[in-house]
C-alpha cells in the first residue's frame, strides 16, 4: 500500500485532526492582497488548490500586522477588514471543493519587509516610495547595499509577541483546523535564530537558549490561543559556516514539541545572501530526517520533490512522515490526482470533474459514480 496515501492524524489539544493522504500543499505568497486583504485572485487560487487531490492546503505567508508584510501585496490577518476578507474568500472557496483540513502560516518579514513583489525585482522599497521602515532583533540589512532596520525594543518584541496572539485568535474564529508559525525563510523569527542576523546582548541574543527565546516565546503564546494542530516551519540551515544549524534545528523542534507542537515543517536558507546551497533532487530531505530522528516530531520534508515516486520514497524510507510540494501544484494543480494514479491511492474530487480522467486511467476518484445519457 502507497504510504503517500495513507491516511495520517494529529492529535491536538481540539482532538484528533486526520488528513486523508499524507500530501501538504505548502504556503506559496501570491503577491495578491490589497492592504493585507484577500482578493478574487485568492479565491480562484484557493479554490484551484483545495480541488488538487492534496490531504492538507496552507494558506501562504499571513502577516501578524501591516509592517510585518514581505511587500505591500501580502495577505494579512491583524484586524476586522482582513479578517472578513479572508473569511469570504475562504468560505467561497471551501464550498467549491471537496472537504480539506487548511492550515494557515503566520508570521512576520521583520528586515526583508517593505519589499517589492518578486516580479519587480523583490528589493527593499523605501518609505518615500510607498514602503515603510523595517525592524529586526539587530540593526543589520540583509543585502549590504540596504538601509539597516530598526532594532526591536524589548516593548517593540512584546508587541510583536501580541500581535502573533492575535492572528492566531483569528485563525482559530475563521474553522482553520491547523496552524504554522513561520520561523524560515530569513524572515523575523528567523533572524533570532541565526547567530548571521541576530547580534543582540541582552536576553534575546548570544547563545543557542538566547537566540531561540523569542521563537519560543511566541510558539507557547501562540498554544495558549489556537487549540487546533499547532507546528513551525524552520530553516534547518543557514547554508553559510557560521550560520544556524541543522542540530539545533533538531533541539528547536524538541522544545517546541514540549510546547505542544504536532509537527515541524523544514525548509532551508533565506537569511543570507552568502548562502551555498546544494540546490539537487529531494535537497532539504536530509535535514527532515534529521530532525525527525533527533525529536521524534512528526516531520514534513520539503524542497524539489516533484514527482509521487520521490514523494513515496521519503516516505517509505521513514525521512519524513509527511510530504509538501509547492510550485509543482502550481504547475499541476491536480498533482494530487496523478500520484494518485501513480500510486494506485484514491482522493475525493467533486461530481463536475469526474468524467475527467483518461480512458487508460484506473478510477481514483472514492466516490465516483458516473452515468451517461
Amino acid at each position: 500500500m502507497s504510504l503517500l496515501f495513507t491516511p495520517f492524524t494529529f492529535n491536538a489539544p481540539s482532538g484528533p485532526l486526520t488528513l486523508p493522504n499524507r500530501i501538504v500543499i505548502a504556503p506559496m505568497c501570491q503577491y495578491s492582497a490589497v492592504d493585507g486583504q484577500a482578493s478574487d485572485w485568492h479565491l480562484t487560487h484557493w479554490t484551484n488548490l483545495l480541488n488538487s487531490g492534496a490531504g492538507l492546503f496552507t494558506i501562504e505567508a499571513t502577516a501578524i500586522s501591516a509592517v510585518g508584510r514581505i511587500s505591500p501585496g501580502c495577505l494579512g490577518l491583524w484586524d476586522d477588514a482582513t479578517q472578513a476578507a479572508l473569511a469570504d474568500k475562504l468560505e467561497r472557496a471551501r464550498r467549491l471543493a471537496p472537504a480539506m483540513p487548511v492550515c494557515i502560516q503566520i508570521g512576520h518579514a521583520g528586515r526583508k519587509a517593505s519589499s517589492a513583489c518578486p516580479w519587480d525585482g523583490g528589493m527593499l522599497i523605501a518609505p518615500a516610495d510607498g514602503g515603510w521602515q523595517p525592524v529586526a532583533p539587530s540593526a543589520l540589512p540583509h543585502l549590504p547595499q540596504e538601509a539597516a532596520p530598526t532594532e526591536l525594543t524589548l516593548t517593540d518584541i512584546a508587541q510583536i509577541k501580541a500581535d502573533f496572539v492575535n492572528t492566531a485568535r483569528r485563525s482559530q474564529a475563521l474553522g482553520i483546523e491547523a496552524l504554522e508559525v513561520h520561523a524560515a525563510h530569513g524572515y523575523l523569527l528567523h533572524q533570532f535564530l541565526s547567530p548571521l542576523s541576530n547580534q543582540r546582548t541582552d536576553a534575546y541574543g548570544g547563545s543557542f537558549e538566547n537566540r531561540i527565546r523569542f521563537p519560543v516565546e511566541v510558539f507557547k503564546a501562540v498554544r495558549e490561543v489556537f487549540d487546533g494542530t499547532l507546528g513551525m516551519r524552520i530553516s534547518g540551515t543557514d547554508w553559510v559556516d557560521g550560520g544556524w544549524t541543522v542540530e539545533e534545528t533538531a533541539e528547536l523542534a524538541i522544545q517546541i514539541k514540549q510546547a505542544g507542537a504536532q509537527f515541524v515543517h523544514i525548509s532551508s536558507g533565506g537569511v543570507s545572501p552568502l548562502q551555498k546551497i546544494a540546490l539537487g533532487t529531494e535537497y532539504q530531505v536530509h535535514l527532515a530526517k534529521a530532525v525527525k530522528a533527533a525529536s521524534a516530531l512528526t516531520t514534513i520534508a520539503v524542497g524539489l520533490i516533484t514527482e509521487p515516486a520521490q514523494a513515496e520514497a521519503v516516505l517509505q524510507r521513514g525521512d519524513a512522515d509527511l510530504v509538501a510540494l509547492a510550485r509543482s501544484f502550481m504547475y499541476k494543480p491536480r498533482w494530487g490526482w496523478e500520484a494518485a494514479v501513480a500510486l494506485d491511492g484514491t482522493v475525493d474530487a467533486q461530481h463536475q470533474y469526474w468524467r475527467s480522467l483518461p480512458r487508460e486511467a484506473k478510477n481514483i476518484f472514492s466516490d465516483a459514480k458516473i452515468g451517461m445519457r
